[in-house]
């Protein structure tokens, strides 16, 4: 990951630009086009409000930290001096989820307190905080109140959990922010709409050694806050996965006394569709820790677990077996995919150390490296914990590529650490980093560019056991969980169904939608580690899906945000090297949208389609596969069944 040379930077100190508000001193930072402007009061509290083009947004919203003892940073405290900062600059990230160049202006305002510092950046695209601590070697936070005032009436799309024991895999909610009571909270992030207003989404970023935020009701109407799972003391693992908190400190995190705490976000949206640009977590991440990552190789993966195995007219018994993953093994080497994963069962449930019966990993390793082939090993969480330095280093002797890390549930302080500790031991070993059962992404791609992706997200797996992965909830996602970062959805399936004919078999999994509303997946849903979740043997009686699935890229140089509404279409184009690929999706009503070529560059164009097929509304599996020369004056009319998509790629001629 590397850096431009910043274009703009400018450090001043003054107190000049402070006003006299009614609680105290008053102080303002606008976002660089200047429609945004954040505002904070210092009085007997410390208290936050957001403007937008003039309209409030955020009413003053009180913040602090409380350290075990007592003392309340940002309660009654004199700023010493102010400091000022102009940002224009440019990021450049190793596996790229929107474009090759990030842009990275934001003006920034520091308040100086005696043994700490609050920190604001106003962007373009929101405003965020955090505390900086210069207590000592050593601190202890108690809580911290987080506040977010929205300024009138507003409904929140959200996914709600009762418990800090969680997958973080939502299905989302239209709901008003005083539901979230009674043990009801949000999960991050959390898309709001105010009333006749714009798109506010809430999340976090940076967040290391310290616990995950979630959102309750405040005490104010429209208004919600942060709530933290405290230290665990004592836990108890069920099995080899699910490891419980028994008994939970009175504090947040035991931590350095000389950091930054994470970030809280408040991303603005006029429209929809801009928050599928939006970068803001990945910006306020910490820098990558890597100095060699030409290693790291984003790339497709051909899944074993969602398919359960299926092969078909094949020589062997299909499973859990040498002959299965050298199957997997060809078929991803004769479509150009650099990966194929074992999943669960390869090892003996609570020891990475022994292999399972007809497995022989190091085989398979030298196997797929004679066909250009990486393997992903899965693992359980809390048995890599508990073996993580024999493991990782048996990975490496082997010749593993990566592993996929599982049902970690958690997000206080220990578990946050996890995910640093196996990110940095993994880049030790040249291996990559695929999270499930995670909390939803705060940073760590870009602190740790070998982490690739993430689940946090509920996705087609759970077409397994249930029919909640609906079309409708396919296209809330890029609005809601995507704006954390990278997820790892698992799309890619070849039985197709509209819902009344959809079955929930879990050996036998199929898609509520239809076949064109799964390949948009690979353009809409950011992923640089993106399953083919369906069996080698369907895709090979597949063709057409296969052109399409070999030709899609998981990095992007540029995308375009066409069009898009949460939880009712989307419309993307994304360009890689001199190639564009589009993406729409709609929920459960059918749609015509219009696909503006004026992105595209001189010339003509050949661009290869895949769209509902005419029938598609009745079989989810129809599709038309059509090829026709453009140019950027065109604008075409794509016609989407219910719960269909749209997929294409345009070649310059």
């Amino acid at each position: 990951m590397h850096r431009f040379a910043a274009a703009l930077a400018i450090l001043t100190l003054a107190v000049s630009s402070a006003a006299r508000g009614q609680s105290g001193r008053q102080y303002q930072v606008q976002s660089p086009d200047g429609a945004t402007q954040l505002t904070v009061d210092v009085g007997a509290q410390v208290a936050y409000s957001v403007t937008h083009r003039g309209k409030t947004l955020l009413s003053a919203s009180p913040i602090s930290l409380t350290l075990q003892g007592g003392r309340m940073l940002g309660a009654g405290d004199r700023v010493r001096s102010e400091a000022r900062r102009q940002v224009r600059d440019s990021v450049l990230p190793l596996a790229p989820t929107k474009s090759e160049v990030v842009r990275d202006r934001y003006n920034e305002l520091r308040l100086r307190f005696t043994g700490y510092d609050l920190e604001l950046r106003a962007y373009d695209e929101g405003v965020a905080y955090r505390w900086v601590l210069a207590l000592g070697d050593s601190a202890v936070i108690g809580s911290e109140q987080a506040t977010f005032a929205l300024a009138g009436a507003a409904t929140a799309l959200i996914g709600i959990d009762t418990t800090f024991m969680t997958h973080q895999e939502p299905v989302y909610h239209r709901v008003r922010l005083d539901t979230l009571r009674n043990g009801r909270r949000s999960l991050l992030p959390a898309l709001v709409a105010l009333d006749s207003g714009p798109k506010v989404a809430i999340t976090e970023s940076q967040l290391e050694d310290y616990p995950g935020m979630y959102l309750v009701a405040g005490p104010a109407a429209n208004s919600a806050i942060g709530l933290f799972p405290q230290a665990a003391l004592e836990e108890k693992a069920r099995n080899d996965r699910d490891v419980v908190v028994t008994k939970r400190a009175d504090y947040l995190a035991r931590t350095s006394g000389r950091r930054s705490l994470p970030w809280r976000i408040v991303m603005i949206a006029d429209e929809d569709r801009q928050l599928l640009l939006n970068q803001m977590v990945y910006l306020l991440a910490a820098p990558s820790r890597l100095t060699d990552v030409a290693w790291i190789k984003p790339g497709k993966v051909s899944w074993d677990w969602w398919n359960n195995l299926n092969l078909r007219g094949v020589s062997f018994h299909a499973g859990v077996n040498n002959d299965s993953y050298k199957y997997f093994i060809d078929f991803a080497s004769k479509n150009g995919i650099p990966y194929i994963i074992l999943d669960e069962g390869w090892y003996k449930l609570g020891d990475l150390l022994t292999q399972a019966p007809n497995i022989d990993v190091p085989a398979l390793v030298q196997y797929g490296a004679s066909k250009n082939v990486g393997i992903i090993l899965w693992t359980t969480w809390s048995t890599l914990e508990n073996q993580l330095q024999p493991a990782m280093d048996q990975f490496q002797k082997w010749g593993v590529r990566g592993i996929k890390v599982d049902f970690m549930q958690r997000d206080d302080q220990r578990v946050v650490n996890y995910y640093f500790r196996v990110a940095r031991e993994a880049a030790a070993r040249h291996l990559l980093v695929d999270y499930h059962g995670a909390h939803k992404p705060a940073g760590l791609n870009r602190t740790w560019p070998n982490v690739l992706t993430f689940e946090g997200v509920h996705g087609l797996e759970n077409n397994k056991w249930t029919d909640d992965v609906t079309p409708t909830h396919n296209v809330t996602l890029p609005f809601t969980r995507m704006l954390a970062g990278p997820m790892d959805y698992t799309p890619g399936a070849m039985i197709n169904a509209q819902p009344r004919n959809f079955r929930a078999i879990f050996d036998r999994p199929m898609s509520i939608g239809t076949r064109s509303h799964q390949l948009a997946m690979y353009v809409v849903y950011e992923s640089p580690l993106q399953m083919l979740a369906d069996s080698p043997t369907e895709y090979e009686h597949e063709p057409d899906a296969m052109e399409w699935l070999r030709a899609v890229p998981v990095t992007w140089d540029e995308t375009r945000a066409l069009d898009g509404v949460a939880g009712s279409h989307v419309l993307v184009a994304r360009r890689h090297g001199n190639e564009w690929f589009v993406g729409a999706m709609t929920n459960l009503s059918a749609r015509t949208l219009t696909l503006d070529l004026s992105f595209l560059g001189a010339g003509r164009w050949t661009m290869d389609t895949w769209a509902d097929g005419p029938n598609a509304d009745r079989n989810g599996m129809d599709y038309v596969k059509a090829r026709r020369t453009v140019t950027s004056a065109d604008k075409v009319e794509l016609k989407l069944a219910p719960g269909g998509g749209f997929a294409a790629r345009l070649t310059p001629q």
